[in-house]
């Protein structure tokens, strides 16, 4: 496997220029939540390129068999974790399942969509963690379903304080490509945005809650 600080400059700079990643200081997205960001992250946007495609499934795969060994099975996170799972499942020939926000309101009821062993050591797979409360809710549905949920490995993190709390008060290990850190840096030589604007971008993620609010 490549050195993780490689990996971690390679990816950004891929998430960059298929413009998966969009930088806006001056004219902030508006997130779900309501919070106002310089940043918009759509990691599916990696799926319609396909060598970046196969570069994450396989620089993810190395990462699980080196950081998460003794790996049984890969879940995915819906909705954008399921494609990414599903390759790196592909990749280590491993079996795959995803799960739900919440479980189907008809049919069979099911919150984890495939196959699930008891005591099964799973990794879950994401595209991207911002405050990690919805992948944990999936890793809380894998437990209850009686899996060994050994950690997760994501694309990219903003690294915000609160989703390493989230992580540690799960016990969960997080294992991520690259991060904003990265982003920032490959960001500025490729003309994304402007070595001024790099501080802007450095306080909002510090509180991100509050920028400009």
């Amino acid at each position: 496997m490549e050195q993780s600080q490689t990996v971690a400059a390679r990816v950004a700079q891929m998430l960059l220029e298929v413009k998966a990643v969009r930088l806006s200081p001056d004219a902030p997205f508006t997130w779900a939540s309501g919070w106002k960001s310089p940043i918009y992250c759509d990691n599916r946007v990696t799926l319609s390129s396909p060598s970046v495609r196969t570069y994450i499934k396989n620089v993810l795969a190395d990462l699980i068999k080196k950081e998460l060994p003794g790996v049984e099975a890969i879940a995915g996170v819906a909705t954008a974790g399921i494609p990414q799972g599903a390759l790196v499942a592909d990749a280590l020939n491993l079996p795959f399942l995803y799960v739900r926000p919440k479980p189907k309101d008809h049919g069979m009821g099911n919150q984890i969509e495939g196959r699930l062993e008891p005591g099964q050591k799973v990794v879950v797979v994401e595209d991207l963690i911002s405050t990690g409360g919805s992948s944990l809710k999936a890793v809380d549905a894998l437990r209850q379903a009686g899996a060994e949920v050994l950690g997760m490995a994501a694309i990219f993190t903003y690294g915000f304080p609160v989703s390493g709390q989230n992580f540690q008060a799960a016990g969960l290990p997080l294992h991520t490509l690259s991060d904003y850190e990265a982003l920032l840096h490959a960001a500025v030589p490729l003309g994304y945005v402007t070595a001024d604007q790099v501080e802007t971008l450095a306080e909002w993620r510090r509180s991100p809650e509050t920028w400009k609010q």
